[in-house]
């Protein structure tokens, strides 16, 4: 629980001012799925509506998506030119 609430503070705080933006969202999104199998599933079942888990997947696929689509050109990330690929 502890490593959890840690990787949350902390890896929400780097997504929110997008440093390091594509890694701690992989990271989390990673979370989020082993929440929802180990938490929710043995409560109430696979479907999400029935075991509670909707926000654990919700977090999961989005988390997901700023793996792939990255930081915005606010973002640390984006004023360093970090996410710009290798010419």
């Amino acid at each position: 629980m502890l490593i959890g609430a840690l990787l949350e503070v902390f890896g929400g705080l780097a997504i929110l001012v997008g440093f390091f933006t594509r890694p701690v969202a992989f990271i989390l999104s990673g979370e989020m799925a082993v929440a929802y199998w180990a938490m929710h599933v043995p409560m109430g079942g696979f479907f999400p509506l029935s075991n509670g888990g909707d926000a654990a997947i919700l977090y999961c696929f989005i988390f997901l998506y700023l793996v792939f689509a990255g930081p915005g050109a606010w973002s640390v990330d984006g004023r360093t030119g970090s996410t710009q690929p290798a010419q």
